[in-house]
């Protein structure tokens, strides 16, 4: 006799059992989430991910824009084997792609920023069958001068402690230095004057001994 063939049920319960031992497919998306840039100059927005599946030519890349004022979502970049850059709108010929799929990097390149440009850009990765998971954020903000951070001022007194230590450094090396040349000039004119004082005795000795044999 043949065996009973599996029943659906059982059938369903190995399909539930199999999708909790496999990886939950979603991309894990990574950026700076907020920024700062001077106005006129060139910003790079970086975009990283993680994801579960190998990378390939389903990979796309969405970028989007967000006013700060308000107003409609605006396209800012497509990515999707190669890129596509706007072809109107406010980011025509301002945009251009510096990721590396490979490298998982998505990253793009905003040129000439303006006042008008802040505010929050959005990454969108998929890479079936990877195609959930957070959409990443960078809110831009545009102004007339980077302030500098807290971090800033920590590397700078940091640096500046380490050049002083430096510089004492090199200052006590230096003073110890001509000590000892001073100190080896001195022994050394010492030892040329010895000769010459003894050479000095012994001429006045001689006289001293002529003098007392004529007497």
């Amino acid at each position: 006799m043949y065996g009973k063939s599996p029943s659906r049920a059982g059938l369903l319960l190995l399909g539930i059992q199999l999708t909790a031992l496999w990886p939950i497919a979603a991309v894990e998306i990574y950026t700076s989430q907020a920024l700062e840039a001077v106005n006129g100059t060139d910003v790079r927005l970086k975009c990283t991910f993680s994801s579960f599946a190998p990378v390939g030519d389903a990979l796309t890349v969405t970028w989007n824009f967000r006013p700060r004022d308000g107003g409609p979502e605006q396209f800012v970049f497509y990515y999707h084997v190669d890129p596509f850059k706007p072809m109107s709108g406010r980011f025509k010929d301002r945009v251009v792609w510096d990721g590396n799929p490979e490298r998982y990097d998505v990253s793009i390149i905003l040129w000439k920023l303006q006042f008008d440009d802040n505010g929050t850009y959005t990454c969108q990765v998929k890479n079936p069958p990877d195609v959930d998971g957070l959409i990443g954020e960078i809110r831009l903000s545009v102004v007339h001068t980077v302030r500098f951070s807290e971090i800033y001022f920590l590397a700078l007194a940091i640096g500046s402690a380490c050049a002083l230590m430096v510089i004492i450094v090199i200052v006590v090396v230096l003073v110890q230095h001509f000590r000892k040349k001073r100190w080896a000039e001195r022994a050394h004119k010492v030892v040329e004057i010895k000769p010459k004082e003894e050479e000095r005795l012994n001429q006045e000795k001689k006289v001293s001994i002529y003098l007392e044999d004529t007497d």
